[in-house]
């Protein structure tokens, strides 16, 4: 059966009404959950997807090389070599249906997160359709959303769940939605859950972005972090124009660097125009030294490549000591952990619980989800746990809370 935006997804008509929950940011809800109580052993944090891994070697010195362009405004749509530099590192790292033009296919973020925001609104001035909706997984990233209310557009959320892969359910979408859907969020690997859409998956929602006239917005910014096949890209589905296609890319995750704020968003050259003069007025600019450290990054694949190795025994860490409880499996990309505690009382106590008694600081799942029309939480009954602390550490988390939680199964 179809999908209808009446029955089968949550919603939100895009009206200004006051935040409710849901609406706030997750760390802001944590915090308060967690304000009464103290960490009982010495605080571990594992709720913030911040990487904790050395910074590159080579970010020092070009910065020092570059200080006095500090002095000067930088350009709306980044430095000529930075555009090169990413259009080329595209071309190498996916197979592109032909090489992206860094003069009219590609601009420079702010990091991906002001991108996914401005790119809601792009979309939904150059849709112009009556009852704009814009469509996203649940569990998502809150910009998705906070992006789509300032565009005023309907949310539509879209239940990500075990039994679809932890990826939208495309067969259930019904054509009246996607007829006035003017963006579509798409996360792989996906945050919070690590699943990777494979070339058909992307291939599909190709097809109905084209059939009916809306825009994909690709989050790829995990796309570096794997520990099996380096996961592939929406721009490789996107036929030979990138039409209604747009790929989002950042350093936080690739390179270790989530305070530098650079990525990159690339594709649809029709809707990247707009989106210039949108964020040329109202995005903030990437200053040229933090470019120049972004040319010397992606143009290195080694502190890339070491990165995922400590992400690679994190993860075999995981595999030890977690082993198959709570629902875990390891996942195809990313650096996060999802847990179901639903067996333990929940994700709220469990969060509390965990805190109170191992000093671990984790993400409670609905804190990351919508509810849905039928009432339930896609992320109920889950927590996720960043694993970008270093090894000790994580081992540590992972021991205490097996131990605060299964006390009589361990060893």
């Amino acid at each position: 059966m179809a999908m209808t935006a009446s029955s089968g997804a949550a919603q939100d008509d895009g009206s200004h009404k006051p935040a409710g929950q849901s609406e706030r940011s997750p760390f802001a809800r944590v915090t308060e959950l967690l304000a009464p109580y103290q960490p009982g052993k010495p605080l571990i944090m594992l709720s913030l997807g911040e990487p904790q891994h050395p910074i590159p070697a080579f970010v020092g010195p070009v910065l020092a090389k570059n200080l006095a362009d500090f002095g000067r405004y930088p350009l709306a749509k980044g430095i000529e070599p930075f555009r090169r530099a990413a259009a080329n590192w595209l071309g190498t790292r996916f197979k592109l249906p032909r090489p992206i033009d860094p003069d009219t296919e590609l601009l420079v973020l702010n990091g991906s997160r002001e991108g996914l925001f401005f790119a809601a609104i792009t979309a939904a001035r150059m849709a112009g359709k009556a009852r704009p909706a814009i469509l996203m997984p649940n569990p998502f990233y809150p910009a998705y959303g906070a992006g789509a209310r300032a565009a005023g557009c309907e949310q539509i959320y879209l239940p990500t769940t075990r039994a679809n892969g932890f990826l939208p359910h495309l067969d259930a979408l019904d054509d009246a939605t996607l007829a006035r859907t003017v963006a579509f969020y798409i996360a792989s690997p996906a945050n919070p859950q690590g699943a990777v859409a494979s070339r058909d998956y992307f291939a599909q929602l190709k097809r109905l972005a084209d059939r009916f006239g809306f825009f994909i917005l690709s989050d790829e910014c995990y796309s570096e972090i794997y520990t099996r096949e380096a996961p592939g890209s929406m721009l490789e589905a996107a036929g030979p124009d990138f039409t209604n296609v747009v790929a989002f890319q950042s350093l936080s995750k690739r390179s270790n660097l989530p305070g530098m704020r650079v990525g990159f968003a690339a594709g649809d050259k029709k809707f990247l125009s707009a989106f210039h003069e949108l964020r040329n007025v109202a995005a903030p600019q990437v200053p040229v030294p933090l470019q120049q450290v972004a040319v010397a990054a992606y143009s290195d694949e080694a502190h890339v490549e070491e990165n995922r190795r400590l992400y690679r025994i994190k993860f075999d860490l995981a595999d030890q000591i977690l082993g198959n409880r709570y629902g875990y499996h390891r996942p195809a990309g990313g650096f996060c952990v999802w847990l179901d505690v639903s067996a333990h009382g929940g994700d709220e106590a469990v969060t509390v619980k965990l805190y109170k008694d191992a000093g671990v600081r984790v993400l409670p799942g609905s804190y990351l989800a919508r509810q849905q029309a039928d009432g339930s939480n896609p992320g109920d009954g889950y927590i996720r746990l960043a694993l970008v602390q270093d090894i000790e550490t994580i081992a540590e988390a992972l021991h205490r809370l097996v131990q605060t939680l299964d006390p009589r199964g361990v060893p």
